[in-house]
């Protein structure tokens, strides 16, 4: 079993940015497939971003691309989400998902592991 942990939401003007972290307990977060996704008010869950285990692939929703960075530190059995020019559309409760196979990167129920959330809020 592995526990998921996500900080670093809050409140920010448009054009500002915030980077999320996602902690991972119980088992080393290396070891696991890792994404973002997003849920706000009346709208369905949508896909963020992804990263191997190893770091090596990354893969960004279209709404996100060139504004937003997944990363990972193993060592610290962390993944980050670092967004930038964030818009008002972005409001929403981001969650970090992770699986130890993932053979399609924007599909929740691919993922065994979630946290609990953290809230964007962007204002315009």
């Amino acid at each position: 079993q592995v526990q998921l942990v996500e900080s670093g939401g809050g409140l920010v003007q448009a054009g500002g940015s915030l980077k999320l972290s996602c902690v991972a307990s119980g088992r080393t977060l290396g070891s696991y497939h890792t994404g973002w996704f997003r849920q706000a008010p009346g709208k369905e869950r949508e896909f963020v971003a992804f990263i191997s285990w190893k770091g090596g692939t990354t893969v960004y929703g279209d709404s996100v691309k060139g504004r937003f960075t997944i990363s990972r530190d193993n060592a610290k059995n962390t993944v980050y989400l670092q967004m930038n020019s964030l818009k008002p559309e972005d409001t929403a409760v981001y969650y970090c998902l992770a699986s130890e196979v993932v053979t399609a990167y924007d599909n929740t129920d691919q993922y065994d592991y979630w946290g609990q959330g953290t809230q964007v809020t962007v204002s315009s």
